[in-house]
């Protein structure tokens, strides 16, 4: 039961901690995720499939769940976050085959 500018909603904490903040609609909890310096990971608990999908969309977080806890990964698929969660590529499945590839074009005359 924390206000959105609370310390413990501003920063980026690793750890295990739960804060809750009370809004009165989606759309006021979505601007409120939406509202911090970070985002690593976001998630949301529903039975509204337009819920689910407009979050997943509209969520501004490197990595979205819907209806599952918001730790842990896949490692075959790309991790990161955005805004200052972010530090260059993502890590893990494609995305770190191509960034951790070095491509050479070379050329040769017959």
């Amino acid at each position: 039961d924390t206000l959105p500018d609370a310390r413990i909603n501003t920063e980026e904490v690793f750890g295990p901690v739960a804060s809750t903040i009370r809004v009165a609609s989606y759309e006021e909890a979505l601007a409120v995720a939406n509202g911090v310096e970070f985002g690593l990971s976001a998630g949301i608990v529903t039975q509204s499939l337009k819920h689910a999908r407009d979050f997943q969309r509209n969520a501004r977080a490197g990595m979205t769940m819907v209806n599952l806890a918001t730790a842990g990964v896949d490692y075959h698929v790309p991790f990161g976050g955005t805004k200052k969660s972010s530090y260059g590529p993502r890590e893990q499945g494609f995305a770190a085959v191509e960034f951790y590839t070095q491509i050479k074009t070379s050329y040769s005359a017959s």
